[in-house]
């Protein structure tokens, strides 16, 4: 799948090398349409105000009425691909292992939706988020999926991005795994 999209995009954006050839008005829209599907806007500056280096506090309960486990990493977000995603590298430690973890965030310019990946060592899946902000801009709340190895299902997830000020930002994650939604981890980043 991922091939014929890279196709079709190639092939709108094949009158740009040749601008000699007329275009119809279909043709011209669908050249449009990618241009600004594939443009870095707006929403991807903000993204990359948080270039940098940050280290963390985090703080996690297993289970609603579990203690809170504590621990501390760092982070390095830089822009890539052009300024069209920020991607993330975390270490740390958690529950005496090491950490390590990569985040992708974007925007995608068609969906009007900021988008989310996760990889860790503490698992061998990707978490897909989707989300939007809120009226202020300095919030991001995303939705989707995470699996639960314990019963191979997948239960919902809530993730509340928020830039705090230039110097601190703060992500909580909610988890739903019987129907009822707790507050699994919160990190707080500090600039370094």
């Amino acid at each position: 799948m991922k091939y014929l999209l890279f196709t079709a995009a190639l092939l709108c954006l094949l009158p740009l090398l040749h601008p000699a050839q007329a275009q119809s008005a279909e043709e011209q829209a669908a050249q449009k349409a990618w241009m600004d599907y594939m443009t870095p806007g707006p929403m991807h500056e903000m993204l990359a105000k948080s270039d940098g280096e940050w280290a963390f506090t985090m703080t996690a309960w297993m289970s609603p009425d579990a203690a809170p486990i504590k621990s501390t990493g760092n982070a390095v977000y830089s822009m890539i691909l052009g300024g069209r995603y920020q991607q993330s590298r975390s270490t740390g430690n958690f529950m005496d292992m090491p950490f390590e973890g990569i985040g992708t965030v974007g925007y995608d310019n068609a969906k009007k939706v900021f988008v989310s990946s996760w990889i860790d060592n503490m698992g061998t899946g990707i978490t897909y988020m989707e989300g939007k902000p809120d009226a202020s801009g300095k919030i991001i709340t995303f939705t989707g999926k995470m699996l639960d190895p314990t019963t191979g299902k997948d239960y919902d997830v809530r993730e509340v991005f928020e830039w705090v000020d230039d110097r601190t930002h703060k992500m909580e994650m909610y988890s739903n795994m019987s129907g009822q939604e707790f507050k699994t981890m919160e990190l707080v980043f500090t600039r370094k």
